[in-house]
């Protein structure tokens, strides 16, 4: 759909205007479906990781349909505040928010293996997450210098990191099946490489929506393919579609509230990460959509409704929320900037998140096809992580932050028993991998100057000049 065909060069620019709603409508599905799989797949992770929801019998089906159900709802809720507004909150630009990938390195750990129960200290950590979120936008300003890519970047790549794991386990089986014959199989395999195969042929041989779409429909091929091998039953499809209600409304406090110090300070801590995407994400949308820098009124809003957001949705059982980088590349590939186009979106993921049936078929998805969808989705990750570092200045000083920080992060994800001993809120944070690497390159780009990065450049300019 192009540009010109839904207003003039003038109206495109402007936020504010509001094509005309039978174009606006699909728009805003378009920028729904460039999510939609990434904003409910960490709520069947998690799920997995305590083990609850999977298998066509089982008795927590309702608990993991519900997670979906909060994810979608929460989404649509959360992007309505950065498009529409409420005082302060909200930045007033095409924003999409959606659950975060970047707490799963903590979330999975605080629950891995305590099923529905540990529930209630996750979404404690996500409330008060939420709010010390909100409150980082009263001086998102002021600590950027904190932030340059050398930190970003290695945090965003930590985070892939930690998840790539996750989509091989899914592939291979999912983690209830390590240990039995058919975990590895080639048949699990199969169905993941047949998601791997066709998101790459649609990402890479199609264009416009099909291409935006690539991963949805990576995912539906392998769903049907599930079907044929019978890795997934038809059986299953209609027992989930039948039991899942209709229609149903969120409920607060579903599974409880408790304070964890391990979750609090995790979600806090990467409340910081969260914030300093979604500056990335304003002035990328600014940029590409309307060809100017983002304001400080914008950048301030925006994290506020990514605070507000989060934390209204963990009283109802969501998840963190934060900007969805697919989208800046959707207005940039569209050049439509009208915040009311993503409003339609947002509509339409509240309407979802109404009707569990849509839960219920989402949840039917064999996690071995998942697993093909996140190999990806996390690779991603990496990928976008390395694309960031890829603008630091690579001296002497920048080479040391990164390679302490990088050994000390991925070595603890790789040997957690390393710190077996600490307490166990402790323990949590530290197997991340995640907080102790952001910590150092945060510390040690603070505290080494940049004047010994001059000079240690200078060095080694001045030796290869005297050896030519």
């Amino acid at each position: 759909m192009a540009g010109h065909e839904i207003g003039t060069p003038q109206q495109l620019r402007d936020p504010n205007y509001m094509p005309p709603i039978y174009k606006a409508v699909p728009l805003g599905i378009q920028h729904v479906l460039a999510m939609f799989v990434s904003n409910v797949t960490p709520a069947i992770i998690v799920a997995g990781a305590a083990g609850f929801g999977f298998g066509s019998n089982s008795p927590d089906f309702p608990e993991l349909l519900y997670l979906i159900q909060m994810s979608m709802l929460f989404a649509g809720l959360a992007t309505l505040l950065q498009t529409v507004t409420i005082g302060p909150v909200g930045a007033a630009l095409p924003i999409v928010q959606g659950t975060s990938f970047a707490f799963l390195p903590i979330m999975i750990p605080l629950v891995a293996g305590k099923g529905v129960d540990a529930l209630a200290a996750l979404f404690g950590g996500v409330i008060i997450g939420g709010l010390f979120h909100a409150l980082i936008g009263t001086f998102i300003g002021r600590i950027r210098f904190a932030l340059p890519p050398l930190v970003t970047g290695l945090v965003v790549t930590m985070i892939g990191l930690a998840l790539v794991r996750v989509g091989i386990q899914y592939a291979a089986g999912g983690v209830p099946a390590i240990g039995t014959p058919e975990y590895g199989s080639l048949l699990n395999w199969s169905a993941a490489l047949v998601v791997i195969f066709v998101t790459l042929g649609f990402k890479f041989f199609t264009r416009g929506m099909l291409a935006i779409s690539a991963v949805l429909l990576g995912l539906l091929a392998g769903y049907v393919y599930a079907l044929l091998v019978g890795i997934l039953s038809f059986e299953a499809v209609t027992g989930s579609w039948e039991r899942a209600a209709a229609f149903a409304l969120p409920q607060p406090f579903k599974y409880g509230f408790e304070f964890s110090v391990a979750a609090i300070i995790g979600f806090c801590l990467m409340a910081f990460v969260s914030a300093v995407e979604t500056v990335g994400d304003v002035s990328g949308i600014t940029k590409g959509g309307a060809g100017r820098e983002a304001t400080d009124r914008e950048i301030t809003g925006a994290t506020y409704a990514d605070g507000v957001g989060t934390a209204v949705a963990g009283i109802f059982g969501g998840f963190p929320n934060t900007s969805f980088s697919q989208n800046v590349g959707l207005i940039a590939m569209t050049g439509v900037m009208s915040r009311h186009v993503v409003t339609c979106g947002a509509i339409f993921l509240i309407l979802c998140g109404l009707v569990p049936k849509v839960g219920a078929v989402i949840r039917t998805i064999p996690i071995e096809v998942l697993g093909g969808g996140v190999i990806v989705m996390f690779g991603m990750v990496v990928a976008a992580g390395v694309s960031m570092l890829s603008d630091v200045n690579w001296n002497r000083r920048n080479m040391v932050i990164f390679a302490v920080a990088l050994s000390v992060g991925l070595g603890l994800q790789l040997e957690p028993d390393a710190v077996a001993y600490l307490p166990d809120w402790a323990r949590v944070l530290m197997v991340s991998g995640l907080l102790p690497a952001a910590a150092i390159a945060i510390g040690l780009n603070l505290l080494l100057p940049e004047e010994l990065a001059d000079e240690a450049t200078e060095e080694v300019t001045g030796g290869l000049s005297g050896h030519k």
